[in-house]
């Protein structure tokens, strides 16, 4: 499984979004859908190996999470304006608590909470924070096949996917920093390169090196 914590900092937890306003009255939200669109959309499809939790912390009121899982959507477009509308539709409703998910649509849940809740449903996982003043995530000898070497896979079908491979999850913000309370256990932070990329390109890479079986440096 592949995981993608994205931090909104800003982001707004409740409320009627601003579609028409999503860089400003909405806390920079068009970080987040981008970022959003690149984890779980392919050219043609959705990965239904990945899932996504949008952090939102700007307010008002408690922090809230979003889960979007690729193995359960229905209905999601690689359109900004129409990613930007599921999400507008489960801040219209009332927070839940912490810890707890409520599935508003197809593969669309909606909790409250904040990254250490996320952490702690990842804690099988490996979790790479993502910092360009790291060590490259890739290894020493890492070198790209001629041909693909997927790192994780699924078979079957909407709603009952087997998701096989590895399990790995990556934390990214918007254009803040990430927050100093970060656990100092269980991460690992990871650079993809000495420029601060922003959000969707990194989580391109990312879905690069395990499409393609890159050795990774997780040690």
């Amino acid at each position: 499984m592949r995981r993608f914590a994205l931090i909104g900092n800003r982001a707004m937890s409740q409320g009627k979004l601003p579609l028409n306003d999503m860089a400003g009255g909405a806390g920079r939200m068009d970080v987040l859908v981008r970022a959003l669109m690149a984890s779980l959309l392919t050219s043609h499809g959705l990965r239904h190996d990945t899932e996504v939790v949008l952090h939102l912390n700007g307010g008002p009121g408690p922090s809230r999470r979003i889960k979007f899982v690729g193995s359960l959507l229905k209905g999601v477009h690689a359109e900004e304006r129409a990613v930007a509308g599921q999400i507008a539709k489960v801040l219209r409703q009332p927070i839940p608590a912490q810890g707890h998910w409520i599935e508003r649509s197809a593969g669309i849940f909606d909790g409250g909470g904040n990254l250490l809740h996320t952490l702690e449903e990842w804690h099988e996982s490996q979790v790479v924070c993502l910092d360009a003043n790291s060590p490259r995530l890739w290894s020493d000898d890492a070198k790209i096949s001629l041909q693909s070497n997927p790192s994780s896979h699924f078979d079957g079908e909407h709603g009952a996917f087997t998701i096989s491979g590895i399990d790995i999850g990556f934390i990214l913000s918007d254009d803040k920093p990430l927050p100093d309370a970060l656990p100092l256990s269980g991460i690992i932070h990871r650079s993809i390169g000495d420029e601060w990329l922003q959000g969707h390109m990194a989580i391109g890479i990312c879905h690069f090196l395990l499409d393609e079986g890159v050795e990774l440096r997780l040690h």
